[in-house]
């Protein structure tokens, strides 16, 4: 217990609780999106199941830190004459998690835009909503792949386990506290809900460039670099930035309508 109390673990807890949730905004705002294809009453349910579930993870792969340290090592190598890799698990991981990402991402802005076949049933009828369990499924995969790639930041900070599981559980918490205002903020602006998305598309883009560069992946003598985490949230403060100027100048003017999961409009959601 000593051992916490000192100068250096405190400022160790600080910084990575603070890492902790800036590597959580992402994960807030696919929680946020998904638990949007819910009815109002089952949104902050399904909001604090997946954040425990992250905390799950974390702390469950935190307990495994040796496990956690042996994805990143090769476990098989491909030399082709145009294609090399050194595949880790902690690559295919991040890789097929960022595919996931694109794949929801680019799903969920057709059918807010287009709208999609599951509005309404053969007989015209209009379809049930998303059931808590399908959402809390999309949630638990993706909070795989944010738990990896949060663990091994935080693995680098410190190696002080309980530091680390600490930090964890007080991210979270104080994630669990702001994600219901973030989560009606986005349902209230359809803007927000496309820049979401938007910031998930370069998520995901970004995991799959960081599995292919963990396993030093080399196309045509091209090896693949990674893509600065820096620049991309720069991107996504500076767009949220812009975007929050825009609500203010035109808070007088009623957003824009987007299709609903279930059909239901957007003013009989936030009634």
């Amino acid at each position: 217990m000593s051992e916490l109390l000192t100068a250096e673990s405190i400022v160790s807890l600080l910084t990575l609780t603070f890492l902790e949730i800036v590597l959580g905004i992402d994960n807030i705002i696919f929680i946020s999106i998904a638990a949007n294809k819910l009815a109002p009453k089952d949104q902050k349910k399904a909001r604090n199941i997946g954040l425990i579930l992250a905390m799950a993870f974390r702390l469950m792969l935190l307990l495994g830190i040796s496990f956690v340290i042996s994805l990143s090592k090769p476990f098989t190598s491909v030399d082709l004459d145009w294609f090399k890799a050194d595949l880790t698990g902690q690559s295919l991981i991040l890789f097929a998690g960022g595919l996931f990402l694109l794949y929801k991402a680019t799903s969920e802005i057709h059918h807010k835009l287009e709208g999609g076949p599951d509005e309404t049933d053969e007989a015209g009828n209009t379809k049930a909503k998303a059931t808590i369990s399908s959402v809390i499924t999309q949630i638990a995969i993706t909070n795989i792949v944010f738990s990896i790639d949060s663990i091994l930041t935080a693995i680098g900070l410190t190696q002080n386990v309980t530091i680390m599981m600490i930090a964890v559980i007080m991210s979270v918490v104080i994630m669990m506290f702001f994600a219901g205002p973030v989560g009606k903020f986005v349902n209230e602006h359809p803007t927000i809900q496309m820049l979401g998305l938007a910031f998930l598309i370069m998520i995901g883009f970004m995991l799959v460039a960081e599995g292919a560069h963990l396993s030093e992946v080399v196309i045509f003598n091209s090896p693949i670099g990674s893509v600065p985490k820096g620049y991309l949230y720069f991107a996504i403060a500076f767009s949220l930035l812009v975007e929050f100027l825009n609500i203010r100048l035109r808070k007088t003017q009623p957003p824009v309508q987007l299709h609903r999961y279930g059909g239901q409009p957007q003013e009989d959601q936030m009634a």
